[in-house]
């Protein structure tokens, strides 16, 4: 049996931050990071059977096109993640009755797709355009509590940041799932994403503190690993996706991460309408889960 204080249960038996029920949730669960986007997503459902808030966590449940969707907003950060992850997790593959995991023939597999604005680290990765994540680069410390356990390219291109940066660590690489970003990612630029643990020092956007290294968006976008498998480089940064993508690896789930260019670091521009780019990403993945 998990203790109480692994597992922790609200008194009306919702799992601890998400305050969700097994049945609350679909397999197939659309994240974003502003509780104000869950509806700007859900406003597209032909009918919403469930609507719940907790904190930063927001969730709606409905059907798009005969198909059930769950929309849920996380907050910033793979802190976040490391939550939202865990717990959705829990509410399809733990019995809460029984406080034991699910025997492996009953476990689920979640499809899991992030919906999130992003900025541009590349000239050529303009504003407007929808990326869907191949890699994901952590600079956050979360895989230093888990087990993750990495290809040999992923561990190249962390060594090689590394040095690049003359970090203490090596960043953590973790691929996302191939054939999601197929199925949803069709016409998107397909990138490889920076998560950082902070959306000013960590993506080198200076007020009135400097950064360091002084060059570290130059470092940052002019990086490059060769392979047999190719060039990496990186193309964008956020705050959530490396944590999405090590988790779902680690628990079994299928994870894309869709990024809305709002920004170009390398130009100085930023959108607009930002709020058009998402909703154009929102539409077509709608369209292509249905």
């Amino acid at each position: 049996m998990i203790s109480n204080s692994e597992l922790i249960l609200n008194p009306d038996g919702t799992i601890y931050h998400l305050h969700l029920l097994p049945d609350h949730i679909s397999d197939t669960i659309l994240t974003v990071g502003d509780p104000a986007r869950v509806a700007q997503v859900s406003r597209h459902f032909d009918s919403i059977e469930f609507e719940g808030a907790h904190r930063e966590f927001v969730t709606h449940v409905g059907y798009y096109k005969g198909k059930r969707l769950t929309v849920l907003s996380t907050g910033m950060g793979t802190d976040n993640i490391d939550i939202v992850m865990n717990e959705l997790d829990a509410l399809v593959n733990i019995d809460f009755m029984s406080r034991t995991v699910r025997p492996v023939e009953e476990q689920l597999r979640l499809r899991i797709v992030r919906l999130g604005t992003s900025g541009s680290l590349q000239p050529d990765v303009p504003i407007g355009s929808v990326l869907a994540t191949e890699h994901a680069v952590g600079l956050d410390s979360l895989m230093q509590f888990y087990p993750l356990v990495e290809t040999g390219l992923e561990t190249q291109v962390g060594t090689a940041l590394q040095a690049t940066l003359g970090l203490p660590f090596a960043p953590y690489v973790v691929r996302g799932d191939d054939l999601l970003r197929e199925q949803l990612g069709a016409g998107a630029v397909v990138g490889n994403t920076l998560t950082c643990p902070g959306f000013y020092g960590p993506q080198g956007r200076r007020l009135r503190l400097d950064v360091t290294p002084a060059d570290y968006l130059e470092r940052l976008r002019n990086f490059h690993h060769e392979s047999g498998e190719g060039e990496f480089r990186l193309t964008n940064f956020e705050m959530e996706t490396a944590g999405y993508y090590a988790l779902g690896r680690l628990l079994g789930h299928q994870v894309l991460s869709l990024n809305a260019i709002v920004a170009n670091r390398a130009t100085g521009e930023f959108a607009a309408d930002a709020g058009a780019i998402v909703d154009t990403m929102i539409e077509r993945t709608l369209q292509r889960l249905a």
